[in-house]
This record gives structure tokens, sequence and C-alpha cells, in this order.
């Protein structure tokens, strides 16, 4: 108990039991920190949502201890041809093979396949708790902790008592619980809108025989109905449709008019299972201030973007795996807490890139008008050569917790792999100090110790062919990897390297106590 007679605060509350609020409390509890997860579904939700990943998050799903199991629900997405109503391509995008992160570059999965994973993960760390079945109805910010209450959700009650209220106590809150956020909404943070608003009918498909599709990801920018057929992850297929401006909603979600628009496809229910159908209205939204004190947020609660990029989960994915490290860094007493301010300054870059880029796909395929859609057709074909079209890369980290002009600062760092396996798993996630010269018997064994108290490990002798070819390639010697794979800094030789671990020291606030 505190002086106030509370209970003692834990470390983290994570509200919404998502992909995000999961691999949040995953990467926490790791670490060896206590989380509470709120949720207000007293079940996991079954039914497919997002269905594409990419080989950074491959790589975050990995840090979370279940990358084996995710790798054998999924299959690589290596094409996505974009063609007008006639069928004339107009894009195509498409990369084939692993990515310096050791997974494809693209990846299809079954959300609620991937959330069975992290949920199995989280009973095997005895750190989590999750309360099911509760919606949040308060929080209530301390000068050291957060008191957030919450009601039970029962389905049959009229209302709740607010007696029956139960309370939790954490150092740091963060709001998980996706696009329509209470988490948000009680911090009364603003949201700027995109003006990007389009309805789409989401139907997720099970064939009964397995189907060849060519290409296997499709977008169709046909203005009688802008339609999107992709792998909704191994056995599954998703289809989705534009609502047209003379359509009603209501009119559009129904099971009968999902199996109609499917027909094309010889896609029936002699040959396949409905398994979802839903209208949802792509949107592009970014929350104001994604920290208010001790309270975050994260994932479709900081931002949404339409789903042509794929990018939605992945972006949350990114966020937590940016924050959780910062967050154990500060409740050890290893940082100061300025820390966390660069968990929205260096992720609020990423995050809107990758919602401008969703934007521009949406505004070539929504285009229900005939002669708007011929422009478009036009100018499109005269610059497309029959290549791959390349996908603009996310903006590193371009400023935050790195060494300002080092090499590669804000870069991602690769993942090799030996004999022994991939390089996170043999050497596991944390700070970890690269090299490929062989004597690093110059460092300092004062700077050497400081290193390990933030969970720092220095690895040389390099096994993975691919990781030393990279070191050479970019004419480096040593790289400062932080936990969640972006690089503090590079360095040609030992002195270097050194003075990049006294800058990070530095930027940590030399590891003065907090509370």
């Amino acid at each position: 108990m505190d002086q106030g007679g509370r209970p003692s605060p834990g470390d983290v509350a994570i509200v919404g039991a998502g992909p995000v609020g999961l691999a949040l409390g995953i990467l926490l509890a790791q670490r060896g920190r206590s989380v509470v997860i709120v949720e207000q579904w007293p079940t996991p939700y079954a039914l497919p949502r997002a269905v594409h990943f990419d080989h950074e998050v491959g790589r975050i799903l990995q840090s979370c201890g279940i990358g084996n199991q995710v790798r054998a629900i999924s299959e690589p997405a290596e094409s996505y041809e974009w063609r007008n109503g006639q069928g004339q391509t107009l894009m195509r995008f498409g990369r084939v093979g692993v990515a310096l992160t050791g997974w494809p570059f693209s990846s299809m999965f079954c959300q609620p396949e991937l959330e069975e994973l992290l949920q199995r993960r989280v009973e095997a760390l005895e750190s989590i708790e999750i309360r099911r079945g509760a919606r949040v109805i308060n929080v209530e910010q301390h000068d050291d902790h957060v008191s957030m209450h919450h009601l039970p959700v029962r389905e049959h009650r009229g209302a709740e008592q607010p007696d029956e209220a139960t309370s939790v106590h954490a150092r740091y809150v963060v709001g998980c619980d996706g696009a329509n956020s209470t988490v948000r909404s009680l911090l009364d943070v603003a949201v700027d809108d995109r003006g990007f608003f389009y309805d789409w009918l989401i139907v997720d498909v099970i064939l009964d025989q397995a189907r060849v599709f060519d290409p296997p990801n499709l977008q169709i920018c046909d203005p009688a109905r802008p339609t999107t057929v992709v792998s909704g992850g191994p056995g599954r297929r998703r289809w989705e449709f534009m609502r047209l401006p003379e359509e009603r909603n209501e009119d559009l979600n129904q099971a009968s008019r999902a199996w109609e628009l499917l027909e094309p496809w010889d896609v029936h229910p002699g040959n396949a299972r409905l398994e979802r159908h839903a209208v949802y209205t792509f949107q592009a939204r970014t929350a104001t201030r994604w920290q208010v004190d001790r309270v975050f947020l994260a994932g479709d609660a900081a931002h949404q973007m339409p789903p042509f990029a794929g990018q939605g989960m992945c972006a949350g994915l990114r966020d937590v795996s940016n924050l959780a490290w910062k967050l154990d860094l500060v409740l050890g007493g290893l940082a100061a807490p300025d820390l966390l301010v660069t968990y929205d300054e260096e992720r609020r870059p990423s995050a809107s890139a990758a919602i401008d880029f969703s934007v521009e796909l949406g505004k070539v395929i929504c285009v229900p008008d005939p002669v708007e859609a011929a422009a478009r057709d036009e100018a499109i074909a005269a610059s497309f050569d029959g290549g791959i079209s390349a996908v603009p890369a996310l903006p590193g980290i371009t400023s935050g917790l790195i060494a300002a002009g080092s090499p590669l600062a804000g870069e991602v760092f690769p993942q090799g792999e030996s004999g022994e396996g991939w390089f996170d798993d043999v050497y596991g996630v944390g700070w970890r100090l690269v090299t490929i010269d062989a004597d690093r018997s110059g460092f300092d064994p004062e700077l050497a110790n400081w290193f390990e108290t933030i969970g720092g490990t220095v690895i040389g002798d390099l096994e993975a062919a691919d990781l030393v070819a990279w070191f050479e390639g970019r004419d480096v010697r040593w790289a400062l990897q932080r936990p969640d794979f972006s690089l503090f800094g590079t360095a040609t030789n030992l002195n270097e390297a050194s003075a990049l671990v006294s800058e990070l020291r530095r930027q940590l606030g030399g590891g003065a106590p907090v509370s």
C-alpha cells in the first residue's frame, strides 16, 4: 500500500487487447515489468480484420517470442497489381525474397490466428494480467502514478452501477483501444482529420478448395465498382467493394449482396463460406498529442489510415516497439523521464508518411466518376513502363534518441542468419553494440559496465555472412542498435564506438534515479 492507503501502483496499465496492446504487454513483461491489460470485450474477437504486415513488423513479432509461429500462419505477398476497369495494368508493386530484417517484405495473415499466438505468449508470462469485459470510465493522473477505473460490461444489464467500479493503479497508462479510443476521449485529445472518407464493404471468404489467383493481390480501379481482391492469409481470400454514391450502407452490408458481388469470381455458397461481411469507413486521422503526462496513445488510438498500403496494424506495432523499452528504462531509473517525449517525436513522422501514402493510393482507386477515371488511367498509363513501381520507404528516425550526425543513425539494423539461427534469436533483443573488428579489448570497462545496466551487450565474431557484408558495404565496423532495431549510430573504430556509447549515456540522463 502507498501512503494514501491505495495499493502500490504496478508498472504499466494498457487499455485494449488487440495485437498492439498484447504486443506492448509482452514486450514489457519480457523485461520483467508488471502489466495489467483492460479490454472491454469479454472474449477475443474471432473475425478477420488486418491481413498484412511488413518485414519490420515481422521482426517485432519475432521479438515477442512468436517468430516461428507467425511464419507458419502467414504467406509472402510478392506482388500487388493495380488495373483499371478494362483490365489494363496501371501499377505493379512487388518485392521477392527476404528483406534485411530476415522477413519477407510483405506477408498476409489472419488476425484472429495472430491474436491467438499473442494471447498464448501473454499466458506464458506471469507478470501480465488481462481483465476482459471491463470498460474504462475514468483516468486520473497523479504526480507519480495514474489511477484508472473500469466497470464490468454485461450485455443483459441496462446500466452499470458506479459502486462496481474497479481501480487500476500504474506508473503509466497506454491507450491501445482503437479508432474510437476511450482513453483519447477521456484525455480530451483532439484529432486532425485529413478529410478522406469512403465506405467499403469488406468480405472475408474461406474457399472449399485451394485456388490460384493471378495476380494474387489485385486492386481494380473500375469506376463502376472499385474493388480489392487480396489474400486473407493461408486458405483465405478478402474482397473489398467500395460503396457507390447511390447506395446505402444498410443495403450494401447484407450477406446476399456480398454473394452477388462475389459472383464474377465464381465464388458462391456452393464452393465457399462467407466468414465476415462488414462496411467500414476508411479514414485518415491523427491525434494531436500522443502523450499527456503519464498516459500515452498507440495504434489506431493515435492514428488511422486507409488500408491501401496495409500499414494500419503495422504502424501500431511500430509504436509499441518504440515505446516499450523507453518505459522500461524510465521505470528502472536508468533514464530520465524526458526520454518518453521522444516517443511522439520519433513515431509521428513515420505514421504520417504511411497515412500520406495510403491516402495517395486511395485517391487513385476511389474514383466512381467514369470521366475522371479515364483521365486518371491516361495519366498513369503514360508513365507506366511495365516494371515494378517503387514503394516509398517510411522515413527513419531523424530526431530523438539518436547520435545526430552519425552515419546511418535512425535507420534499421539488419538481422543476419548463421548456423546458430537468426541474430535476434541468438543474441536477444536489447541494446546491442555489434562489430566486425576482432580486437575489442580497448573498450572502457566502466563504460561497458554501464552499458550492461541498460541491457546492453557487445557482440563480435559474427558468423552471419550477410550481416558482415552489410558492415563492409557501408564502410563501418561498429553499430549501436537500439532495442527497437533502429540504429543509434555507427562507427569506424573502437574510439568512435566508445564515443557513441558515451553519447547514449549522456542522452539517457546518466542513469539518474527517477521515481
